[in-house]
């Protein structure tokens, strides 16, 4: 393939003038379907239901004109419950969703900007179709409620199915059909509303027949496809609610480590009820869980493992079975003491004659094992006069133990040790030592000197730091001190890591990369927990973070020409310390000039009065304060900005010659009068999947305006490659930025190079034209777009084949148009290129070809439909070859007529305006086959006689609309 792409690349470029002005357009949007639809219900032109299977594709396409090439997002309402897609957005013209859900249902927006205009939006409501499995549940009426369902009991047998749409059911006696007043015994309950509701079936005074094989079967009507859905239901006297039993201790108390095993067995129920296990709030069971019918088995039991489990029995019929029961892990937590010294004198101090408490604090489980022992210096100690020793209820958690020691003696200093453990074993007890002596003193809180109030810096690392004496030493608790403004304050209490407190068993907090949002008053105190049970001691630390100025734009391009004044701006956001701020400009390293900020001002500007070459680079400011600097940025350059390619006129794709064809490449350009002229643009294209580029430069003469359209032909591309083209424009200062785009064969037209066909149903008309000299335009149209205000009794209801959505060209006589306006559709050029080198050629050698379409002409003021055959030698020649007037009936007809073209041509469709309003002429599916038509030509056509022409294989397509306005 390379070589045949090196032998035959060729460039042949044609640059259109400034005829192109002016098209710059803001977007419309239009949504189309694709994939796997149901159904599409016309709500109206931009707005449709698309309706869908769930588990489909859904796949949906966003067709957007407006230059520049506008900008597309989808985005989704919530139409379902559940999914709303994040709020998140799909920058992409197609929105493909693979095995669509229910919960994915709902209005899709498609949303175009490209900065002109407002942005255009079209949305398309999504219907997702099911059917789930229907669910038949009994039940016995209220008051009457036994376990069995004995004779002469009413019974309800509830079907529900899940679906979209609305479900429908019906029942079913063994092979019987249920239906309201076929049985006296039976009533039958419809559905009152929609989706969700149920269809309830009624035995009354229940009948030895009324023992039966019931189906309930749902339908949604075959809807997208969807087939009915049944359940079944055996009713006998044996029929009756679930009922269980535990096997096991409620509560079941275990040691860490061990394997538990829960068992549930039903004990009634008839069918046989399904067990299975939960726990409360639709927490998950542990993974390692083992479960074996309703035997539920957890190996290596932890203390994450405790708490409520509930075996559920069901059976569908009445109300489900539920038992729970609860697993304790025995385990001892949070070990703690304090200290209070002569509660009954508010002293703080330990004095020798008066009374000091002890207490411990432990969390058990279960709570009831948990049980003290206390020791003073290693031997055990019992509760006597002096030395009272209580418990809290065993039922209070977290338990704990006091040994108050009364008229407190010399002899009483020692070591007091808190033993905690349960009575059944299981687990490590926990001993707590507590000193008393004459060194035991209470807490003093302090902060170093010079401390108290703290500067530091964005980033840094900061150490707060509160100084505790006493004996035994306390916890310290840190926390932030909520500063006046209500609740907006107590959003920024928190701590850095986000706790409301943070422990500290050295007095100090240590916060790491310090930011703005952390400035504020800490406060240090003491825990009652290790240490003495007195009024906290607390002390107040006030941090203060100092950060750089906050400046904006932090980076910003400007694009000037030579010879230009601008300005630049640095504004100053926020900053602390706020004062003696400076700033400092410079260019590169080139200091221009410098300056300090009044208390007025919150920017600083720096004006070039003519750029010059030395001008262009990066200018930044510097806004400096103690903790640093902010930058703003400035790229000041001459770059051009970028081509913006073309997209709303089909870019013409045409056949030369076997093998290769063209790309008409238009473009308009950004901004061209922001920067010096452009000078020429350079053209670079590969082939995809290769790497080696061809370049070439365009020369521009003279200075684009904005909007104008410029235009560049490629030709002798290979097909059916594809190729990635580069457009970069260059002024003096060198090139701008630059902008790509794929350019793919499609094979528009004439892909066999034997026959033409054309049913108008893409935009790009296969390449037809209107013609610049007639008084109108034909129209492109569909049934489905019609204007409900449309002229009545004229034009068709459809295209030729019947569809609505069909496309088709039509004549608009209504006003401004006037009797005798001419409309001119214009087809593509076909070239013919003899390989007879023969200078003389007869008449029977020119092949002969079938020029067929099917026109529609109903209205009694219809006028005339001309065909005529352009030839373009040395002089455009027009010959008629087939004409109609009047009214044809509301019917579309098919005419077709040989023609003997001998150089190149193109076939002209001309509708001529009757004496009224009710005048439309339409044309459809327009064909060019070799060969003469096989059906003789309709009695009112004209066909000049067969000249000489070459055979069907040397006729080429040149598809190109700029080509067909330079001949005419």
């Amino acid at each position: 393939m390379g070589l045949v792409f090196g032998l035959l690349w060729l460039f042949t470029g044609f640059l259109q003038g400034a005829h192109g002005q002016g098209v710059y357009a803001p977007p419309t949007v239009r949504i189309v379907h694709s994939g796997q639809a149901c159904n599409v219900e016309e709500e109206r032109y931009s707005e449709r239901v698309y309706t869908i299977r769930e588990g489909e594709t859904l796949e949906l396409q966003c067709l957007v004109t407006g230059h520049p090439r506008p900008q597309i997002r989808w985005t989704k309402t919530a139409g379902g419950a559940s999914d709303r897609q994040g709020d998140s957005s799909l920058h992409n013209e197609t929105l493909k969703i693979d095995n669509i859900s229910r919960h994915q249902g709902g209005r899709y927006y498609c949303k175009a900007e490209n900065g002109l205009g407002s942005p255009a939006i079209r949305s398309i409501r999504v219907d997702v179709y099911y059917l789930d499995d229907p669910v038949i549940t009994v039940h016995q009426s209220v008051g009457e409620a036994k376990e069995q369902f004995y004779f002469e009991r009413t019974v309800f047998l509830r079907c529900v199915a899940n679906s979209n749409p609305p479900v429908h059911y019906t029942w079913r006696r063994g092979r019987e059909a249920l239906t309201q007043g076929s049985d006296s015994g039976v009533e039958i309950y419809e559905p009152f509303f929609t989706q969700g509701e149920t269809k309830i079936l009624k035995l009354k005074n229940l009948r030895p027949q009324d023992y039966a094989e019931y189906t309930c079967i749902s339908s949604v009507r075959n809807v997208c496809g969807i087939g009915d859905k049944s359940a079944h239901f055996s009713l006998n006297n044996r029929t009756a609610p679930p009922s269980i039993k535990l096997l096991l201790d409620d509560p079941l108390v275990v040691n860490p480590g061990e394997t538990i095993t829960l068992v549930c067995v039903a004990s009634g129920g008839d069918p046989p009820p399904t067990l299975r296990w939960v726990r409360p709030g639709g927490e998950e069971l542990p993974r390692r869980s083992v479960i074996n019918g309703g035997t539920l088995t957890i190996p290596a039991v932890t203390v994450d493992d405790g708490g409520a489990y509930s075996c559920m029995a069901s059976n569908n019929v009445g109300n489900p079975a539920k038992k729970s029961t609860t697993i304790l892990v025995r385990g001892l937590r949070k070990g703690r003491f304090w200290i209070t010294p002569d509660p009954y004198h508010n002293d703080d101090n330990i004095q020798i004659g008066r009374e000091v408490k002890i207490s411990c604090q432990v969390e058990a489980t279960p709570p009831e094992e948990l049980q003290f022992s206390w020791l003073k210096n290693g031997r055990p100690l019992r509760s006597s006069e002096r030395m009272v020793i209580t418990h809290t209820d065993t039922d209070v958690s977290p338990g704990t133990t006091n040994l108050d020691i009364i008229d407190l003696k010399f002899t009483d200093f020692g070591t007091y040790t808190c033993v905690a453990s349960l009575r059944n074993g299981g687990t490590p007890e926990i001993s707590i030592d507590v000193n008393i002596s004459s060194t035991t003193v209470p807490p003093e809180l302090t902060v170093p000197r010079g401390r108290s109030h703290l500067i530091a810096q964005e980033g840094d690392t900061v150490d707060l730091q509160c100084l505790v004496s006493g004996k035994p030493k306390p916890i310290i608790l840190w926390s932030r001190v909520e500063e006046s403004g209500g609740a907006a304050a107590a959003a920024v209490a928190l701590m850095p890591d986000g706790s409301a407190e943070t422990e500290s068993y050295d007095g100090v907090l240590r916060i790491s990369n310090l930011t703005r949002e952390m400035s504020g008053t800490y406060r240090c105190q003491t825990s009652q927990y290790n240490g003495f049970n007195v009024k906290p001691r607390e002390a107040l630390i006030q941090l203060v973070v100092q950060f750089p100025p906050t400046v904006e734009p932090v980076y910003t391009e400007i694009r000037q020409a030579l010879g230009r004044a601008f300005s630049l701006t640095c504004r100053l956001l926020r900053a602390h310390p706020a004062r003696l701020l400076r700033y400092e400009w410079k260019l590169g390293s080139r200091l221009l000039t410098v300056g300090q900020f009044s208390d007025q001002r919150d920017d600083t500007n720096y004006l070039v009065r003519a750029l010059n070459r030395e001008g262009y680079g990066e200018y930044t400011c510097d806004i400096t304060n103690e903790a640093g600097a902010g930058r703003c940025t400035f790229l000041v350059t001459g770059k051009a900005y970028a081509p913006e390619f073309y997209y709303d006129t089909y870019s013409a794709l045409w056949e030369n010659q076997p093998r290769v064809y063209g790309f008409k490449l238009q473009w308009t350009q950004m901004e061209p009068n922001a920067v010096d002229r452009i000078l020429a643009y350079r053209l670079g294209i590969r082939q995809m999947g290769q790497s080696r580029w061809w370049e070439q430069e365009i020369p521009m003469e003279g200075t684009i305006q904005k909007g104008e359209l410029l235009t560049y032909n490629l030709t002798k591309l290979v097909k059916p490659d594809s190729y990635l083209v580069r457009l970069t424009p260059i002024t003096r200062y060198g090139e701008g930025d630059a902008t790509e785009r794929i350019i793919t064969y499609s094979a528009p037209v004439n892909p066999h190079l034997r026959e033409f066909r054309c049913g108008f149903e893409d935009e790009a008309m296969c390449l037809f034209s209107q013609d610049k000299t007639d008084e109108f335009d034909w129209t492109r149209h569909s049934a489905a777009t019609r204007d409900t205000k449309y002229t009545p009794n004229t034009g068709p209801s459809s295209d030729h084949t019947g569809s609505k959505q069909g496309f088709y060209m039509y004549i608009e006589t209504s006003r401004p148009r006037l009797d005798g306006d001419k409309a001119r559709l214009l087809s593509p050029i076909f070239n013919m290129n003899s390989k007879s080198s023969s200078s003389s050629s007869s008449a029977t050698n020119n092949p002969t070809y079938c020029f067929a379409f099917y026109y529609h002409m109903y209205g009694k003021h219809i006028g005339a439909l001309n065909v005529f055959l352009r030839q373009k030698g040395q002089t455009v020649s027009d010959t008629s070859v087939w004409s109609l007037t009047g009214n044809q009936g509301d019917r579309w007809r098919q005419a077709k007529v040989n023609i003997h073209p001998t150089t190149a041509f193109q076939m002209m469709m001309e509708g001529v305006r009757g004496s009224g309003i009710e005048g439309d002429i339409a044309i459809d599916d327009v064909t060019i086959e070799e060969g003469e038509c096989k059906d003789p030509p309709p009695k009112n056509l004209r066909s000049p006689a067969p000249p000489s022409s070459p055979h069907i294989w040397q006729l080429c397509v040149t598809l190109s609309l700029a080509l067909i306005g330079r001949q005419r």
